[in-house]
């Protein structure tokens, strides 16, 4: 098993107010200004304050159960359902990752709802789910370029709780990196702590083929950051 790990700054991210204003739902240039304004103040907060940090773990001792849809990784076996098997079963090895944005970008959402400030703290909630899928965007890019030295390839990245996979698998795959350098722990329930983190596979291996997005495969037809392929 061979791994690596990254330490990210919110500049390396390819995020703007335009992404942010976006996700919030306004189309391109039609914000009131005074949004814009907020979103600006609250980057600036969010550069200072994030903790951006990536990790990928890679498998080889894998096999596939094609009757049961089903991935042996050591000897933990994964649920994925249908439509993960389906992208990753001709891998030949499988990345397992965790990302984080950290912990104090909740705390300033939280606290601004606290004090009644509700559109600034759902500022820094979009702004954090941002920047930690960029930030898993980021690593998987590197996971890419590293594997093509090997003249392998990769899949695109699949979390539990999407297409099909139980969120609550989420407790395998932090069985296989416990020690993770993200620090990121699991509640019973299987969420993730701090919130503003992901976790994933992604397969490897000469036959595979990195999509521009996962939202075709994805059943969450009302996603706020789903991309029309």
């Amino acid at each position: 098993m061979t791994g690596k790990t990254f330490q990210f700054e919110f500049r390396d991210l390819n995020i703007n107010v335009d992404n942010i204003e976006r996700a919030m739902g306004y189309p391109e240039g039609e914000s009131h200004e005074a949004i814009y304004d907020i979103v600006v103040k609250v980057m600036k907060q969010v550069e200072a304050i994030c903790d951006l940090k990536a990790e990928y773990r890679i498998f080889n001792d894998i096999s596939y159960d094609d009757a049961n849809r089903r991935i042996t990784v050591q000897r933990t076996v994964l649920n994925t359902g249908k439509i993960i098997y389906r992208q990753i079963k001709k891998s030949d090895a499988l990345a397992l990752f965790v990302c984080t944005a950290g912990r104090e970008i909740e705390e300033r959402s939280r606290t601004a709802m606290r004090e009644s400030d509700v559109l600034e703290g759902y500022i820094y909630d979009i702004i954090g789910s941002a920047a930690v899928e960029a930030t898993a965007e980021l690593m998987q890019d590197e996971l890419e370029h590293f594997m093509k030295s090997s003249d392998l390839k990769i899949s695109n990245r699949f979390s539990p709780g999407y297409c099909g996979w139980d969120v609550a698998e989420q407790h395998k795959l932090f069985g296989l990196i416990p020690d993770n350098y993200c620090a990121i722990s699991l509640t019973s329930s299987a969420l993730m702590d701090p919130v503003k983190s992901v976790s994933g596979i992604i397969g490897i291996g000469p036959d595979l083929k990195r999509q521009a997005s996962t939202c075709r495969f994805c059943d969450m037809k009302d996603c706020l950051y789903r991309r029309q392929d």
